[in-house]
């Protein structure tokens, strides 16, 4: 069984020097902030740390302190597989089962390092040697800065982490609005704006960047949306041809599908795209509906209750024929 304890962990990060940080491909804000942050708080205590993501992640974080230090591992070389061999320790943030990882899992999986897992997903895989992990949690970002304070290193959080810790609380929140954005997380935004996080242009550096053609892409796909009034559930369909259509890169669709779920009677927001490799989808609800189960279930996925993913290798005629054919079991459970 991994060990659970954080100062067993930090035990195990001062005795060693080469320290891999990775997350899940197709990194988002709380991934890249909480690798970041982590990078530079290891600088701090003397080791010598390397970040390396699976895939490339959207232009809206290159911002982030220590972002020219990131190693993406799909754009090849032998380096990243280099530094992942030699690594005592691998610290794994924002995802809880090595195939998250997409083309990386080999080499992690097959590493003698010692491995970590910092994350707030339900059903951590056995894998880690190491688990700190908590759902109830907003962010990783969030446990990040409490895995910091718990090693009696809140005095090391200086202008760098703090932006990097902020920027996954802000991004994982939504902006602060999901329900697990307690008290506590206040009080640690605010504490991260006091250590020099600026809030104000973190937010519109992430939030508000978007190019014509992908604000564009977000009026289309309102207005194509499909509505299932009764069952109280938004559908937005992107096909391969309309992602060349409207030069979709990457990072382009985050947050869309949550738009749907600005309307005070749907329940459930889904995002169907047709990626090429292989059909990817997202889910959205409102109160007790559980996405996570939905996409476990049904689709390969997982997530938390309200925010979850999945795909498919169907194509994406099939994948949207199997997600209307299966919509109408749950419509007691949509009318909340």
């Amino acid at each position: 069984m991994p060990d659970t304890n954080p100062l067993s962990l930090t035990r195990q990060l001062t005795a060693a020097r080469k320290v891999v940080i990775t997350t899940h491909a197709n990194p988002d804000g709380d991934a890249m902030g909480s690798s970041l942050a982590m990078f530079h708080y290891l600088k701090k205590k003397g080791c010598v740390p390397a970040v390396i993501v699976p895939t490339s992640y959207p232009d809206f974080l290159a911002w982030l302190p220590g972002n020219e230090q990131v190693l993406v591992y799909q754009n090849g070389g032998g380096k990243a597989d280099q530094l992942i061999a030699e690594a005592e320790i691998i610290v794994c943030l924002d995802f809880n089962a090595l195939s998250r990882t997409g083309d990386m899992e080999n080499a992690l999986r097959s590493a003698s390092a010692l491995k970590a897992v910092i994350d707030h997903h339900i059903s951590p895989d056995t894998f880690p040697d190491f688990l700190i992990s908590d759902v109830a949690k907003s962010s990783t970002a969030e446990i990040v800065y409490d895995f910091i304070t718990v090693c009696g290193d809140e005095g090391l959080i200086d202008k760098e982490i703090a932006e990097c810790l902020f920027t996954g609380i802000l991004t994982d929140t939504g902006g602060f609005q999901f329900p697990t954005t307690t008290a506590a997380v206040h009080r640690k935004a605010a504490f991260l704006i006091e250590c020099g996080a600026d809030n104000h242009a973190i937010y519109e550096r992430v939030f508000n960047t978007f190019s014509e053609m992908r604000l564009r892409l977000f009026g289309y796909c309102i207005e194509r949306m499909k509505l299932f009034k009764d069952l109280k559930t938004a559908l937005i369909v992107l096909s391969r041809n309309e992602l060349q259509r409207f030069a979709v890169r990457q990072g382009d669709t985050e947050g869309l599908v949550n738009f749907p779920m600005k309307m005070q009677e749907i329940n459930l927001s889904v995002l169907i795209v047709d990626r090429t490799e292989r059909i990817k989808l997202s889910f959205r609800s409102r109160g007790t509906f559980d996405v996570n189960q939905f996409a476990r279930e049904h689709f390969n996925g997982g997530g938390h209750r309200n925010a979850a993913g999945g795909y498919s290798f169907e194509s994406l005629e099939k994948v949207v024929q199997k997600f209307e054919s299966i919509l109408p079991q749950y419509r007691e459970a949509l009318q909340y």
